[in-house]
């Protein structure tokens, strides 16, 4: 066995013991995916944050277009590595703008709001938009706690059904519009359909 063969050998060996997936930027947890039962794979998200991993029941019974744009998103790796950019402690954390800012979105078209009397409680995902109600986009909340406020003048496209204790600990802003410096990302958000 040549050197070359021998490395890959061993270096096979390491990821079947340690149940670790060897990369160019050093080791990273094997994803072992299990849904709860009854889970649809092809609507349900796994985010990967830097603490764990996040299951997301899509809702296209709530928002059949939003869900549809989200998938579409996902399944193009546009949100992989995407930040968290503002963040408040108590309410809610926000990602989905290439830009880190909260003023970019994707290439595809803003949809028209899907509203329903769904209430916003904690693990409750939500369409960032504008004051338009028909600009939201790409840009995505999750919630922390209740926010009654929120029924009715938001899309609701999904919920977290497991990993909440990782979505708890993305880093929060330090000021009052919740902007964080040095924010958490978005590592990967695939459906679990497409999960490898």
């Amino acid at each position: 066995m040549n050197r070359r063969h021998f490395t890959a050998a061993l270096l096979t060996a390491i990821t079947l013991v340690s149940g670790f997936a060897l990369t160019a930027t050093g080791p990273s947890p094997a994803m072992a995916i299990t849904l709860p039962q009854g889970s649809d794979p092809a609507n349900t998200l796994v985010l990967t944050l830097k603490d764990g991993q996040v299951l997301i029941r899509l809702r296209p019974d709530l928002a059949p277009n939003h869900v549809a744009q989200i998938k579409a998103l996902v399944k193009s790796g546009f949100y992989d590595g995407i930040v968290f950019h503002r963040v408040i402690n108590g309410f809610m954390a926000q990602t989905g703008d290439p830009t880190g800012t909260g003023a970019g979105g994707s290439k595809l078209p803003d949809l028209k709001a899907e509203f329903t009397n769904t209430h916003f409680g904690r693990g409750v995902l939500g369409m960032a938009r504008t004051s338009n109600p028909n600009s939201a986009n790409s840009q995505f909340f999750i919630m922390f706690a209740d926010a009654p406020h929120l029924d009715g003048q938001y899309t609701v496209f999904g919920e977290v059904v497991s990993g909440m204790e990782f979505v708890d600990r993305i880093k929060k802003g330090d000021t009052s519009d919740g902007m964080v410096v040095g924010p958490d990302k978005i590592i990967k958000l695939q459906l679990a359909s497409d999960a490898k």
